[in-house]
């Protein structure tokens, strides 16, 4: 392989620099480093237990080099990138190297087996180590302190697996339970009773959108609240039923309790083995136009699917387009009263919305009155959905009373808690028994949609209201949340849950300051399944459908089509495609739309944009990365520009941009080479990454010129044929080849 060399005899025409070939050789700098004094201490006083030494030091002045390389001068001054500089405080004088007085070596560390978990005797041990490190220095001054709790450098770190660190990365709330107040307490109060209040008719509400009993939508809301009070790394996140996931459940279950408890318990191993996996990073290929197109169309069928309760409509089927039909069809056995008393609702709700938005804030020097009045209409709109479900059962109860009634009531809901049983693995109906494998089939993708869909919607709800709030979250710690409280909650005939948006925004509303509030909120869900049960039968179907309504209807996201196409049209692709399918097959729009999000990716790696630049030599610089679908398009562009015009001009490929390579590159780039030199030009590489000339080294091409500049690309072409390179020693060629290689 050929290289470039300046005019003083330096590495850059390698594309690499004595500095970076330090920088990926932490382990041979910390054999040769400076003492807190600023003198350079040689390898016994820097002992290393295991590490090899990979170069001597020679110290001339304050400059330092390895002995094993050659010298290089970096020209006009300046530093290469990388380069660890050597100056220090004045060294001591007539000295090149300060001696080790003679001592005992330092005493390695112990294994990691073998250290205490005793703080006070690991911080004893940590000690004794230090003291023996500083008997082979010169003087004390010379050894850095080191930290009781931070062992030195080479040795192993001094902790055990069940460190405070560790259990505090795997139960959070041992982070800020130790600093809890009086002042949390309350407002986590407030802010539990509150989504609470907002929770119970929401969950009756979401079990009817899943096609089950009421009761299964509060069976579902109270397990989340207390496992994401342990595992939760969001002080605003609150998990239960909503609208999408019920939707799911809805389309993958046949509405049969028994499905979608075992789709709850399946959907969270799932989720809790991508979560010890560290799998998140699959959630990132579903991009935002895709989540944006189907939590849209969900929003029009969710809507939709409430109108025939609304307007008590009864034999609707369920499939959407069959839906739209019969509900026009059927228009005229609307029921008056459901009619009106939705209607009545819907707008109760509106009203009450905007109070909630348009209510001034609190400030300590207003009056008593001013500020009690305020705290009522905060509390009146902030539990809206709790109010109207009320009075919606209090004029259905009322009507009761006189022996008439004109609404579709909720009807009977069993009281208490069913008993703890693990979920249902077979199903015995009239025709036989189901087995586990048949269930597992009859759910099909959604195994794969529903727990998907349920960490997606959990974490960018998660993100979006730790972004707001200016903390951050660990998104491999909220698919171990989730995971666990769908295993947990189907020993409770929980169906799948999540995050959700609407009740995590009253939660950050109302002054959330720990997930401690989720405490709160799951009491108050299992006191009404105590307790209030007997008062849900009087609830009409027309309220909680006006409920549902208007909790999806902020799903519906009105400005994202005019939002893509001034940023980026291509981006509406994947979200037509996501939105119209899902109105098909709910699982389809999303497999689609991801699968187009993947090609446009894929088409910007397979098509790079190449910068063209004229001057003395011809500058082709791709855009972005190069990688194996991009070598043809890297090839024609090489062949239309240079090869094929007349006389064939010389190119500098300009590699700043290129990160990594691959063999299918390497091969190309090899048979790029032999056409340039067939007909005569020169294909010079300029700004190569270390990863990159790693690789090239690896495949040793014949034929590479390398540089680190155009400038030197171009001051060494200048030259007529047949010289050899401008100080072209090739003696170092090796030895740099071999000391990169072994990087």
């Amino acid at each position: 392989m050929r290289r470039g060399l300046n005019g003083n005899g330096g590495c850059k025409a390698l594309g690499i620099s004595t500095g970076r070939f330090w920088e990926s050789q932490p382990a041979a700098m910390e054999g040769s480093t400076r003492g807190a004094s600023g003198s350079t201490l040689t390898e016994d006083q820097q002992h290393v237990p295991g590490a090899r030494p990979m170069h001597t030091t020679e110290t001339h002045g304050d400059q330092q080099h390895p002995a094993d390389l050659p010298r290089a001068s970096h020209g006009g001054g300046s530093r290469p990138r990388g380069h660890v500089s050597t100056r220090a405080a004045p060294p001591r004088p007539r000295s090149r190297v300060h001696q080790a007085r003679p001592g005992p070596a330092p005493a390695p560390a112990p294994p990691p087996s073998l250290v205490s978990a005793d703080p006070l005797r690991r911080r004893r041990e940590t000690r004794s180590c230090r003291d023996n490190g500083r008997s082979g220095a010169v003087a004390s001054d010379m050894s850095p302190p080191m930290s009781p709790m931070k062992p030195p450098k080479g040795f192993a770190p001094m902790s055990c697996c069940w460190s405070t660190e560790t259990m505090q990365k795997w139960l959070p709330f041992l982070g800020w339970l130790p600093d809890y107040t009086w002042y949390a307490l309350k407002m986590d109060f407030i802010a539990g009773i509150s989504v609470g209040l907002t929770v119970i008719p929401q969950a009756l509400a979401y079990a009817e959108v899943a096609g089950l009993p009421p009761q299964y939508g509060l069976y579902s809301a109270f397990m989340g609240c207390f496992v994401y009070f342990f595992l939760g790394t969001s002080r605003d996140v609150t998990l239960g039923p909503t609208a999408i996931m019920s939707l799911l459940v809805s389309f993958y279950t046949f509405h049969e309790p028994a499905y979608a408890v075992l789709l709850a318990f399946l959907s969270g191993c799932i989720q809790l083995g991508m979560g010890f996996l560290r799998l998140g990073l699959l959630l990132d290929f579903i991009s935002c136009p895709v989540i944006k197109g189907f939590t849209s169309a969900a929003a029009i069928i969710i809507g939709f699917g409430q109108i025939k309760n609304l307007l008590g409509l009864q034999h609707i089927p369920r499939q959407f387009f069959l839906q739209v039909y019969y509900t026009f069809h059927n228009i005229g056995e609307t029921r008056v009263g459901d009619a009106v008393l939705g209607l009545v609702c819907m707008v109760l709700l509106l009203v009450l919305k905007l109070m909630r938005d348009h209510v001034p804030p609190v400030h300590p020097e207003m009056p008593t009155g001013v500020r009690l009045s305020h705290g009522l209409v905060w509390t009146a709109t902030t539990a809206r959905n709790a109010l109207v479900v009320s009075f919606a059962a209090l004029v259905a109860y009322s009507f009761q009373v006189t022996g008439y009634q004109p609404f579709v009531l909720t009807g009977k809901t069993p009281e208490g808690l069913p008993d703890a049983h693990i979920p249902p693995f077979s199903v015995t109906t009239a025709n036989g028994t189901i087995s586990f494998t048949e269930m597992v089939q009859g759910m099909g993708a959604g195994l794969v949609v529903v727990p998907l869909m349920g960490l997606l919607e959990s974490i960018a709800v998660a993100k979006s209201f730790a972004s707001q709030n200016n903390y951050r979250i660990n998104s491999n710690q909220e698919l171990l949340a989730i995971g666990l409280t769908n295993i947990l909650g189907s020993l409770f005939s929980s169906y799948p849950v999540t995050g959700s948006f609407g009740r995590t925004a009253v939660n950050a509303q109302s002054g959330v300051c720990t997930p401690a509030g989720g405490l709160m909120t799951g009491a108050l869900v299992l006191l009404s399944l105590d307790y209030l049960t007997s008062l849900f039968y009087y609830i009409p179907k027309s309220a909680l459908a006006a409920v549902i309504i208007m909790a999806v209807v902020p799903l519906f996201d009105t400005k994202i089509v005019t939002t893509l196409w001034r940023v980026k049209r291509l981006d509406l692709l994947p979200l037509c495609v996501t939105f119209l399918l899902c109105f098909w097959e709910v699982q389809y729009g999303i497999l689609a739309g991801a699968l187009v999000s993947v090609l446009i990716l894929l088409h910007s790696v397979a098509r790079p944009k190449i910068q063209v630049s004229e001057g003395p030599m011809l500058v082709l610089q791709p855009a972005s990365g190069l990688h194996f679908p991009a070598i043809e398009t890297l090839r024609e562009a090489l062949l239309s520009r240079a090869l094929e015009t007349s006389p064939p001009r010389s190119v500098a490929l300009d590699c700043t941009h290129i990160c990594s390579i691959d063999y299918t590159v390497v091969l190309g780039l090899g048979e790029l080479l032999e056409d340039f030199h067939k007909r005569g030009a020169t294909l010079a590489l300029i700004g190569l990454q270390v990863p990159v000339l790693r690789v090239l080294l690896s495949a040793d091409l014949k034929g590479v010129l390398y540089f680190c500049t155009l400038e030197e690309a171009e001051k060494y072409l200048k030259q007529e044929p047949g010289t050899q390179p401008y100080n072209g020693s090739e003696d170092s060629v090796p030895e740099h080849k071999i000391a990169l290689l072994k990087a």
